[in-house]
């Protein structure tokens, strides 16, 4: 009798130890996945990188003239062209900017702040008409490529002016939604409540 009493105790024992055990490894890979699965996420948001929320078009003519001395002086020779400057502005936010942090016991993302919007890329296209060139001042590849820099500077002299900061800063719950979409796709969720957003700008989103 005290046999049997002691192989049930020990069998108890046992279904006891291992419940304990399979139940530690489980949790311990379940808490595994869950960090790499926030750290792929994190990953993932970064890798979007740039977004692209507002794009600008800016025309400007441009009369340009540059005058090259020689022979001590004596004479100089003046090159110039009328030349039409048309440019995209593109402007939106750098997401590696992002302060992101991962809650793993709630699989929550905590979007910490949100950068300011950006100046991402600015493509002149020059056009170049009534070329003239001086007696020993003729236009270069070297000029095509200091004008091209110029019209880039031009043109971001003039964004501050132009509103599109402004629109891009409104189009930032866009770039917000789209974290939240990126984070949803792995069953997490975006907890944004730490950015100053406006009652009308809620509901805009909840709707």
């Amino acid at each position: 009798m005290d046999n049997l009493l002691d192989t049930l105790l020990g069998l108890v024992l046992g279904a006891i130890l291992m419940y304990w055990l399979f139940s530690f490894f489980r949790k311990k890979k379940s808490k595994d996945v869950t960090k790499q699965q926030s750290t792929v996420l994190l990953d993932k948001i970064k890798s979007v990188c740039k977004l692209v929320s507002v794009e600008g078009d800016f025309a400007e003519i441009y009369n340009y003239e540059n005058t090259k001395e020689g022979f001590f002086s004596l004479l100089s020779s003046k090159k110039k062209a009328l030349i039409i400057v048309k440019a995209k502005a593109h402007i939106g936010y750098d997401l590696s900017k992002l302060n992101l942090k991962a809650d793993e016991e709630k699989k929550t993302i905590i979007l910490g702040n949100f950068p300011e919007p950006e100046v991402l890329s600015i493509e002149p296209d020059l056009q170049f008409y009534d070329i003239k060139n001086g007696l020993f001042n003729s236009f270069s590849p070297d000029d095509l490529t200091n004008l091209n820099q110029e019209a880039k500077d031009h043109v971001r002299q003039k964004i501050p002016d132009s509103g599109l900061m402004d629109t891009a800063r409104k189009e930032a719950l866009q770039a917000v939604l789209l974290v939240e979409k990126i984070v949803e796709t792995i069953g997490w969720t975006l907890d944004y409540s730490a950015l100053e957003i406006s009652s009308s700008e809620k509901r805009s989103i909840e709707a």
